[in-house]
């Protein structure tokens, strides 16, 4: 019998240090420092935010870049992955926060209308299941960039369309959704998200994310008031499950472009969960004897929606062991315990300057990797 320990490396970002790539690529030379002859499998992960593309396009999609228009109107050069006729779209990669210059923040103009060219070119390529990523979006526009795009319009008293983002849709009167590509009726389309706010109120897009986008309190108010009265233009165009859109889980992702998602049929589901599907987590955890995954940062928000508790769950469930590398932990040895995480292994535990932790990660989560190796493969 081959008793050779199998690792599955199934980890996120550390955001602003490593990629997932390059986490699975540091864990594996740390590991194999200390084993050599561990077998490890590298299965990158996202949750369906920004690195989501390049998790698929590790495992195997291929990716296709397209000229769209930035979430300023500029335009940019995003990226979907595509496999066969499953499509991954991610939002950010047309209207992230990275697409705006830097230190440059535009909570009340930035429009999706990019993202909404970035699904219809996966639509050109063919795509018949799209996955769609979202998170890390410099927009609280509801989607209606997005949607016009993809052929629907938003008129303002004088018949004229109104102007791009969020403050604007304050001057809709009329929403005309007939144009709307009639391809999306044929396609699964999946809204991919990590977080289940609806799209107002106080646990809405405006007033939870829009401060990360450069939203002031004043700006958070506009906004809402926007974004209710958009969806209120819209009942009359679809009748009231456009309020049931609004209140539903995932409404308010990624500045309510999940609204928009919802108003074309996609079915919300968390992000975590469609990308393991999608990137063949399954398979990959019966070869192992051994789960590693982990982000950035381990903290509550962690173990809401986030790759991490995802991976340990779907890990528990299948009876392998998880541990998780982190740069900084945040969680008590029981909380993780009740994640399905086993142990944690942060950067700072090797290396206490956080500074450094950041500058010179690899290295240091190299080193860790072998503390890995020690504990559980050796």
């Amino acid at each position: 019998m081959n008793r050779t320990p199998g690792v599955l490396i199934a980890a996120d970002k550390f955001k602003g240090s490593l990629t997932a790539v390059q986490v699975a690529e540091r864990v594996t030379a740390g590991l194999r420092r200390v084993a050599p002859q561990v077998v490890v499998e590298s299965l990158p992960v996202a949750d369906g935010g920004d690195g989501t593309v390049d998790a698929a396009v590790a495992a195997g999609f291929e990716r296709r870049e397209v000229r769209v228009a930035g979430p300023l109107g500029d335009e940019v050069t995003a990226a979907f992955a595509l496999r066969g006729d499953t499509a991954v779209v991610e939002m950010a990669e047309a209207s992230g926060l990275q697409r705006l210059p830097k230190g440059v923040f535009a909570p009340l103009s930035s429009s999706t209308y990019g993202s909404g060219e970035l699904l219809r070119a996966a639509l050109d390529a063919g795509a018949r299941t799209v996955v769609f990523g979202v998170g890390g979006s410099a927009t609280t526009d509801g989607g209606a960039g997005m949607l016009s795009a993809l052929g629907a319009r938003f008129l303002d008293a004088d018949g004229e369309p109104v102007a791009p983002g969020g403050a604007a849709l304050s001057d809709v009167v009329s929403a005309d959704l007939s144009g709307l590509d009639d391809r999306l009726a044929a396609v699964d389309f999946v809204l991919a998200s990590d977080v289940d706010n609806p799209l107002t109120g106080p646990k809405g897009a405006p007033a939870v994310y829009g401060p990360q986008k450069g939203a002031g309190p004043d700006d958070v108010a506009v906004l809402d008031i926007a974004l209710a009265h958009f969806a209120d233009v819209l009942e009359k165009e679809i009748g009231p499950k456009a309020a049931g859109y609004a209140a539903a889980p995932g409404a308010g992702a990624a500045g309510g472009v999940g609204y928009g998602a919802l108003v074309l049929g996609a079915r919300f589901r968390p992000g975590i969960e469609v990308m393991l599907d999608v990137l063949g987590f399954a398979p990959a955890l019966e070869r192992a004897t051994l789960v590693i995954t982990g982000e950035g940062s381990l903290d509550e928000q962690t173990l809401h929606g986030k790759a991490p508790a995802g991976v340990a769950a779907a890990a528990r469930a299948g009876g392998k062991e998880v541990v998780a590398v982190c740069g900084r932990l945040a969680l008590r040895p029981e909380a993780l315990g009740r994640a399905g995480i086993r142990r944690a292994y942060p950067l700072t535990e090797v290396e206490p300057d956080i500074a450094k932790c950041i500058s010179d990660a690899g290295p240091i989560l190299e080193r860790v990797a072998e503390n890995i190796g020690r504990d559980f493969l050796v």
